[in-house]
């Protein structure tokens, strides 16, 4: 059961493992676009290619789904990024429903685990399998595995190698299950003492706005961590133009003290734009304007005749 692009890692795994699989659940087909062209789903698009068998439920409770469910006697389900389950779906295989998470769980449950852990700095991140129970993402867990976060990393990068971390993870899994040798844990044996847990919730768009009166690592980690989806952005203020929504996807960071006004903006070599932070600078390396492409900041740079003079 899965949606988006880092579930199909999970099902190609599971197929090319020589496991047996009976039915594939994901969201109905969409219309997309100007055009309102139908849009199907990566996990769907990667089982049609390998002739599975299908479901696109509009609702999980309903009793044609739960009859054609029930039908293909699957003795395991295996749920990848798709959406909150049922009891009655969740209970119906004999050996149960597993989850893979993007984050060391307990830690960063919740719909972006990956943009979370990314702002929050973390230096560390991971994949976790659990069974369902009645409570988003805090089933008992079978497994983790560990992977570390560079400081370089961003959603894009981190996402990919989770995605191949988790489809590991999720054939290790169905192995040590078929075989008998699972122990699952409760999570709340894995929370050490005074240990705080941060939450992961869905990012909506207000969330992405950047506060310039952060400290310029603060900022950094908030950008790298929202790039390139959902992308954190900003508004250019320029001396004879309304403010410009844009849009930032990579930054480059430098400590150092100074007296100038948080989000005041200037040319660096010609090429970068410097905004003044608390305790250093943050360098703008990548934007996009509005009805423009992606590109470079001395692109931009090079195109743009106004005077910009604060972010905010």
């Amino acid at each position: 059961m899965g949606t988006p692009d880092f579930a199909v890692a999970s099902l190609k795994a599971i197929i090319e493992g020589g496991y047996h699989v009976v039915g594939v659940i994901t969201t109905p087909d969409k219309e997309a676009g100007r055009g309102k062209k139908i849009r199907i789903s990566a996990v769907k698009e990667y089982a049609l290619t390998q002739n599975l068998n299908i479901l696109q439920p509009e609702k999980l409770k309903n009793k044609e789904f739960l009859e054609e469910l029930a039908a293909l006697k699957a003795d395991l389900q295996v749920v990848v990024a798709f959406r909150m389950l049922p009891e009655a779906v969740w209970d119906m295989p004999e050996l149960g429903t597993f989850n893979l998470h993007a984050s060391l769980l307990p830690q960063y449950r919740g719909a972006a685990p990956i943009n979370h852990a990314l702002i929050n700095g973390e230096k560390v991140t991971g994949v976790t399998t659990f069974f369902l129970d009645k409570k988003i993402d805090t089933g008992r867990i079978i497994d983790r595995l560990q992977v570390p976060i560079d400081e370089k990393d961003d959603f894009e990068t981190l996402h990919d190698r989770l995605m191949q971390a988790g489809a590991q993870l999720v054939v290790d899994t169905i192995e040590r299950i078929r075989k008998g040798e699972v122990t699952p844990v409760d999570q709340s044996g894995l929370i050490k003492p005074g240990e705080v847990l941060h939450p992961a919730p869905k990012i909506y768009k207000d969330f992405c706005r950047i506060d310039w009166n952060k400290k310029p690592e603060d900022i950094y980690n908030f950008i790298r961590g929202l790039s390139p989806y959902p992308c954190a952005f900003t508004f250019l203020n320029t001396s004879d133009d309304e403010p410009v929504m844009t849009r930032i996807y990579k930054s480059e960071y430098e400590i150092s003290a100074h007296q100038t006004f948080p989000g005041t903006v200037s040319v660096e070599k010609s090429n970068t734009l410097k905004v003044a932070v608390e305790g250093g600078y943050l360098y703008i390396k990548e934007l996009q304007l509005p009805g423009k492409k992606r590109m470079k900041t001395e692109d931009f740079l090079r195109g743009f005749h106004g005077n910009i003079l604060s972010v905010s």
